[in-house]
């Protein structure tokens, strides 16, 4: 990426620029308390429900889909002639960076589009609009549908080049394109590239910090984002969305203290919004929150904070929207709680989430569990145990190969390098060494080769730290130190990297780098934490003293 472009990042971070006299400031419509960026976005509905529809706009790009869309409902109420308002609301339904949607969301968001086409709207650009959503939705291949959007959006950007909306529109269906396997980026870069080009005529625009982050959310590129990631919370801080999308790019950063105090922010705003629409339920903005939250005090050996966390997501029975960011939090944070404690016992005895949740929506989630199972079975000598769980994963693996692909993202890859990295650490506990190093090498890279989803903090335990922590057990240190440090590469400052890799550099005689790496655990973690492996980097620390 071009230094040119992290200069002009940095102008995100000059936020309430006054708006150009065209523009609608979001927060108007609900009160000067609701601040939600500002966007430009003009129809030839009524000038009545204007404010409305750029309410729901804004909404909409901050991923506020239930709240975007009965803002939409409104303005399809208040002026039945407007066609755009039904566009507001077949676009809720498509969720183009977490999941394809679901039958229900599919059949709903199919007659939105219809409906669109059947009212109609005033002028072509307003139509090109609600065609390109009626491509998405008439497509009956799943796989299809994410490009033909594309396609249909960079066709309207090009025939109306003055429609900045249609410009960032289109960079987010680069993103939702793009292949997670391409280490070149090629899709998020020109996506980045033309949101670069509107930052200085929408500094506050929501959408644009927001699929910014989205672009650079990737252990190479996430420097690139920092300055949207500090911006767009103060851009649009009445979304929960909004709230904790800077911590994608904190997690990848390793920098834990931003990433929780963003994430605070975001579950306690998803509780507000949940307790007013949804009494009683549990809300995914909070979920997704609280995973991200989980993960970060594991990195700071904050077990106080993590086992609330982990004890407010077992409360959540239903929520105000069953989906995917939900259902892998749900499975998720009870994993990271054992697997990253290396409480054995506890991970060979975790269950599948019990929640009103429809699992057959996201079955690639209990593989998280199994993950778990069969790693704490096999560290604990639960041997039989932990061949059953790395069956289990195999049939999920099978499921998911035999399923048409629903969206970019390959969910049986990603559950065979869980399968591959659990076997290979169920052959280390049966003395099979070769054949463990093999799996473990092999499930590092395809794991590496599948990338990570977008909507989740990070891998359960990443299939590289394991093949380290393997290697280091075998006495092979300088291998050891190698893989360690090519993880923490992907995943910074966390935990069990570490302090992995300061043991193998002490082990490999380097004695340099393992005081570094025990001084920048001690540095990362918070004051009076005892993990083993802590206590241990503070009496190498005072050694050296």
């Amino acid at each position: 990426m071009k230094r040119g472009h992290v200069l002009v990042f940095a102008a995100v971070v000059a936020l309430r620029a006054a708006p150009a006299s065209a523009q609608h400031d979001a927060s108007h419509a609900h009160g000067a308390t609701e601040a939600l960026g500002t966007v430009d976005f003009p129809t030839s509905c009524r000038a009545d429900v204007a404010d409305a529809f750029t309410r729901a706009t804004a909404l909409l790009h901050s991923f506020g889909y239930e709240e975007a869309r009965k803002g939409y409902q409104d303005v399809a109420r208040r002026d039945p002639q407007c066609g755009m308002a039904h566009w507001g609301i077949a676009m809720t339904y498509y969720h183009p960076i977490w999941a394809p949607p679901d039958p229900g969301e599919l059949a709903a968001g199919r007659s939105a589009a219809e409906t669109a086409a059947a009212v109609g709207a005033k002028t072509d650009r307003e139509r090109a609009y609600i065609a390109a959503i009626g491509a998405f939705y008439r497509e009956s291949e799943p796989h299809r549908r994410p490009q033909l959007f594309r396609e249909a959006m960079e066709d309207l950007a090009r025939r109306f080049p003055q429609d900045d909306e249609a410009a960032i529109f289109r960079a987010l269906t680069l993103l939702a394109t793009a292949p997670p396997s391409d280490t070149t980026f090629a899709n998020q870069k020109k996506a980045a590239e033309s949101l670069n080009r509107l930052l200085a005529t929408h500094p506050d625009h929501p959408g644009i910090a927001h699929y910014v982050i989205h672009s650079f959310d990737y252990p190479a590129l996430a420097n690139e984002a920092l300055p949207a990631a500090r911006a767009y919370a103060k851009i649009a801080p009445s979304s929960p969305h909004a709230l904790h999308m800077p911590s994608h790019i904190f997690t990848r950063l390793g920098l834990w203290p931003e990433s929780i105090a963003s994430n605070i922010d975001s579950a306690a705003a998803g509780r507000h919004l949940v307790a007013q629409a949804h009494p009683g339920a549990a809300s995914f903005d909070t979920l997704h929150a609280l995973d991200y939250l989980e993960y970060a005090y594991l990195q700071m050996d904050d077990e106080t904070q993590a086992r609330l966390v982990l004890e407010e997501a077992a409360r959540a029975q239903t929520f105000d929207e069953p989906n995917f960011a939900a259902a892998y939090a749900l499975a998720a944070v009870p994993a990271r709680w054992a697997l990253e404690r290396r409480d054995w016992a506890a991970a060979a005895g975790l269950a599948l989430p019990s929640a009103a949740m429809p699992w057959q929506r996201f079955p690639y989630v209990p593989a998280i569990t199994y993950f778990a199972q069969a790693i704490g079975a096999a560290r604990s000598g639960q041997l039989e145990s932990a061949a059953a769980a790395v069956g289990r994963l195999q049939e999920v693996q099978a499921g998911l190969a035999k399923a048409p692909p629903a969206g970019p993202y390959d969910w049986a890859a990603h559950v065979e390098s869980l399968r591959l990295a659990a076997a290979g650490v169920v052959a280390r506990a049966e003395g099979r060494d070769a054949e463990a190093l093999r799996l473990l090498r092999s499930a590092a890279e395809l794991d590496e080769e599948t990338g990570k989803h977008p909507v989740t903090p990070g891998s359960i335990l990443p299939a590289r730290e394991l093949l380290a922590e393997v290697l280091l057990e075998m006495d092979r240190a300088t291998e050891a130190l190698k893989e360690y440090e090519a993880a923490l590469r992907e995943a910074p400052n966390r935990f069990n990297s570490l302090a992995g890799a300061a043991r193998a550099a002490e082990g490999a005689g380097q004695a340099p780098r393992a005081a570094e790496l025990y001084a920048k655990l001690i540095e990362t973690t918070v004051p009076g934490a005892q993990r083993p492996e802590l206590l241990a980097a503070r009496r190498a620390v005072a050694a050296k003293r």
